[in-house]
């Protein structure tokens, strides 16, 4: 019976003994990124662009609903209250498209941005194999690793990879 209990435990420390296992800090990772940093940048100038094309359009509108204000004075009530309404609908549509913009910019930034995701998990994955490292566990915010020795972290091996890939 006790050589069976020592077998038992001799066979646990040895199977511990195979599995190699490292992990990223998420985080660091993709903000060190390259590729993801100047995605980032990219929608980032997209943004600005429609944030100003968004404040010009308003500026606008507000000079001609001023302009309007002042001449509708000397309209008919009946009058004034159709142009006003015209001068609603068209400031309706401009906000929707300049909505649709927007949502389109997101959707393409969250596009790009989960394959950028994609492509991380899967160069982890590539260099878990080619190292022999059964896991590869994720830290950072929201990451399963609440300690981790510093010499199985491999955040600057998968980091180095990465933006060396980029580059080419």
């Amino acid at each position: 019976m006790k050589k069976l209990i020592v077998f038992a435990i001799a066979l646990t420390a040895v199977a511990c003994q195979q599995n190699k296992i490292g992990y990223v800090d998420n985080v660091k990772l993709m903000d060190g990124y390259q590729e993801k940093v100047d995605v980032e940048a990219r929608f980032k100038v997209k943004a600005d662009a429609l944030t100003k094309k968004r404040d010009s359009i308003s500026q606008a509108f507000q000079i001609e609903l001023q302009a309007f204000q002042a001449k509708a004075q000397k309209m008919s009530q009946k009058n004034a209250q159709e142009e006003y309404s015209l001068l609603q609908q068209r400031g309706q549509f401009v906000g929707q498209q300049l909505q649709q913009e927007e949502q389109l910019l997101q959707q393409g930034s969250q596009i790009e941005m989960d394959s950028l995701v994609s492509k991380v998990k899967e160069e982890i994955k590539g260099y878990g194999k080619a190292n022999g490292y059964t896991y590869i566990l994720g830290g950072g915010d929201g990451g399963a690793v609440l300690y981790g020795e510093d010499a199985q972290n491999l955040t600057e091996a998968v980091l180095k990879i990465l933006n060396d890939k980029y580059k080419k």
